[in-house]
């Protein structure tokens, strides 16, 4: 934008409007009728290559493109300083990939990429850091490595303004603002954040596996996967801390205890910005937004989304390690939780909302509650593409897609998705309405309807209708009130086929059918 800037503005129009007597890419204004509504739309398209701008300065900007003498890619609009660089580039678009390695047959677009590759096979990692001794096969893979130590984020997003130690991370971590998935795998129809976990799960189908162990030939998907399976190999625990000796069964897993002495959690959910010590403890964590549980307790079948957590929660039919609170005696499975239970007891809450001064009893019901004021939903539903705030939340309306319901009435049978649902339901056999109106005594058998109900009182009608501004006293009631305009209506009637807005109201047309003498309505 700095050399749009000097053109004269009077000559600025000339050049929109009119065709150039220079031999030079030129943009022209034209009027096109907008999609989305029915005022019409001025744009202004390059004469060159077609593309169309909403604005003058954006169409200036993007003309001087063409002006540039440095190599040009009319794709993606990229410059080069050199041809051979632009040569390269251009294989990026054309698929093409001259350059072949003779041990596993993979094809690359570049004789340096194939360089780097063939250090896979040799083993070569010319780069060490000074800092934990790890070393890399190619420079740029260090440089991040020890911003990981430093703590340097030079890469910031322009949405939230939240720093990342790599250009792809923040690239990952914009899907988060977009909800995007833009690389797609042909063969199953997945869907992935970043274009090397598609290049792995690709491999998953084909059954490529080009990395191979030099001590039995064993064959995987992934340079992570080898690295661990290496350690098969290895004598025990061979790699030493220089810091508090204490050792390791693989160069990782060193790495992972050396952030510890440098004080560091460098790997960042970019879903809820949690941090992790290791990249494999921040995978396991995003399978909590996922919602994917593959791990099953072989006793009571329930689902767990890590390995660890159905060990921890077998403990519970075993009785095996359980701590127990000294107050109530009520038994946990880790330290940890028996420490934050014992917060209730104390009335202790050491966790302060910045925002708004509430306290706490632990970290994470502070996070969940932060996001009352960000407004951010970090668990994003897959199938429908609706997002919570709580995990607890999302968890419960997959199973709306799913089908299950595993909380049964031992009265009735019936059953329900979430175990709020079902100490409802039970209520209609016991007869209990624990929630109390203070002013006028009337009881509910759920806090929410008492909510409601106080609003009578009140006066306080929260939800208004968008299209005529009428109030309401619940979101339900706004909900059906909605259907007036658009003419929705869900609620049909199985004998007649009548169709009505409420389920009330089909419930009391429906008497018309099943009532010996008909229905008099009085108008």
């Amino acid at each position: 934008m700095g050399d749009v800037d000097h053109l004269d503005s009077s000559n600025d129009v000339d050049l929109i409007t009119q065709t150039s007597k220079r031999e030079e890419p030129v943009c022209e204004e034209r009027v096109t009728e907008g999609r989305s509504s029915n005022r019409n739309v001025t744009e202004y398209s390059c004469d060159l290559c077609s593309r169309t701008f909403l604005s003058e300065e954006e169409a200036f900007a993007h003309k001087e493109i063409h002006k540039t003498d440095k190599p040009f890619c009319e794709i993606c609009e990229k410059f080069f300083l050199r041809d051979s660089h632009f040569v390269i580039h251009k294989r990026i678009h054309t698929g093409e990939k001259p350059f072949h390695c003779e041990i596993c047959k993979k094809s690359f677009i570049s004789n340096s990429d194939l360089k780097r590759h063939g250090r896979i096979h040799t083993g070569e990692k010319r780069f060490r850091c000074e800092i934990c001794g790890e070393a890399f096969i190619e420079r740029s893979k260090l440089v991040i490595h020890i911003r990981r130590h430093t703590g340097e984020k030079p890469f910031e997003c322009d949405v939230c303004s939240k720093s990342f130690v790599t250009n792809g991370e923040l690239t990952k971590h914009t899907t988060s603002h977009t909800r995007e998935k833009p690389f797609h795998c042909k063969i199953c129809g997945g869907t992935f954040i970043d274009s090397s976990k598609l290049v792995i799960h690709i491999r998953r189908h084909t059954g490529e596996k080009p990395f191979h162990c030099d001590v039995c030939s064993k064959s995987f998907v992934s340079n992570g996967e080898l690295r661990k399976h290496e350690a098969v190999h290895v004598p025990p625990k061979p790699f030493n801390c220089k810091v508090c000796e204490k050792t390791f069964v693989c160069d990782a897993d060193l790495v992972i205890h050396a952030c510890e002495h440098a004080g560091g959690k460098p790997y960042d959910c970019d879903l809820c910005g949690k941090s992790f010590k290791s990249d494999s403890y921040l995978t396991k964590h995003r399978l909590r937004h996922s919602g994917k549980k593959r791990f099953h307790c072989d006793i009571c079948g329930k689902s767990f989304a890590s390995k660890n957590n159905v060990v921890k929660h077998k403990r519970r039919h075993t009785g095996e390690n359980l701590v127990y609170c000294e107050t109530c005696g009520k038994s946990f499975v880790t330290k940890d939780d028996l420490n934050k239970h014992k917060r209730i007891h104390t009335g202790e809450n050491p966790f302060p909302c910045e925002i708004c001064g509430t306290y706490f009893l632990d970290f994470s019901h502070l996070t969940t509650h932060k996001r009352i004021h960000t407004g951010e939903r970090p668990f994003l539903c897959d199938i429908c593409g609706k997002s919570f705030a709580q995990n607890s939340y999302f968890i419960v309306h997959r199973r709306i897609h799913t089908g299950e319901k595993p909380y049964r009435c031992e009265i009735c049978g019936k059953c329900f998705v979430c175990k709020s649902d079902l100490s409802t339901h039970e209520r209609t056999h016991t007869g209990l309405k624990p929630f109390d109106c203070k002013i006028c005594g009337k009881a509910f058998a759920r806090n929410s309807n008492l909510i409601v109900h106080r609003r009578i009182h009140s006066g306080d009608k929260p939800f208004h209708c968008e299209a005529c501004g009428k109030p309401f006293t619940s979101n339900s009631d706004l909900t059906i009130h909605r259907r007036i305009h658009t003419g929705e209506k869900p609620f049909h009637c199985n004998i007649c086929g009548k169709k009505f807005i409420a389920h009330s109201h089909l419930k009391r047309h429906v008497q018309v059918h099943t009532s010996e003498g008909p229905i008099i309505y009085e108008t």
